[in-house]
């Protein structure tokens, strides 16, 4: 019987039980990516549509509805907007380092458990190797004991081995390697999102709006209260 014509069960359970430990490796990295991918997918929007909005409700001066879309909004960029608004009447220094503030509070979330990918992929092709060691050894015990009578047949399981938990490992490692460099690049894409929306907004209270105290109390009066803006 070739190659084609086993089943995955079959080949599996040829591969020794390093194929157990690679199974687990491939899940783990599975449910990791999964994760990763719908967290770093709902902190992504379209931020010039979002930092224009900001801009139009602050130039009606109604900063505390620009606080509140900014809360309400989801993702690392509305969590940086949020932080510069909340000291739009400070100085220039105290803005920036409000929204850097914020932003060095995002970033360890963004990058959360992404490393581990990474180690995945360099785990599952070692231990791919040690499953060959391990059938390649099992392979010549086998050749020992039979002396000059062993068989085709006797070694085969030994080879089997070596050769399936070394293309399991490479594939494991080569899945999480692509995995790991896809979310590092949306991670890349939300920090200079991050980084284009502080910009911009810092520009725009210092330069072209700046905002006052006056115009922060007249946002009171029609917009929602501190209490809906924190979600009560």
């Amino acid at each position: 019987m070739d190659l084609n014509e086993r089943s995955l069960i079959e080949l599996f359970n040829l591969g020794g039980p390093i194929m157990w430990a690679l199974l687990v490796l491939s899940a783990v990295g599975l449910a990791l990516f999964v994760e990763r991918a719908l967290y770093l997918h709902r902190g992504q929007i379209r931020s010039t549509e979002f930092l224009e909005g900001i801009k139009n409700i602050v130039r009606k001066r109604r900063v505390v509805e620009a606080l509140t879309v900014a809360e309400e909004t989801p993702g690392p960029v509305a969590a940086v907007v949020k932080a510069g608004l909340l000291h739009h009447a400070e100085s220039e220094e105290r803005i920036r380092f409000a929204m850097t503030q914020a932003a060095l509070v995002e970033i360890p979330v963004l990058e959360r458990r992404v490393g581990s990918l990474a180690a995945i992929a360099q785990a599952a092709p070692v231990l791919g190797l040690l499953g060959t060691v391990v059938g390649l050894i099992g392979a010549f015990q086998k050749f020992e004991a039979g002396g000059s009578y062993v068989s085709a047949d006797v070694l085969a399981g030994g080879f089997w081995q070596a050769l399936l938990t070394t293309a399991a490992g490479l594939a494991i490692g080569v899945a999480a390697r692509l995995a790991h460099h896809f979310l590092s690049s949306r991670v890349r894409a939300l920090v200079h999102d991050m980084e284009w929306v502080g910009n911009e907004l810092l520009q725009f209270l210092l330069l072209d709006e700046r905002v006052g105290d006056d115009g922060a109390e007249e946002g009171e009066e029609g917009a929602p209260s501190e209490g809906r803006a924190n979600g009560a």
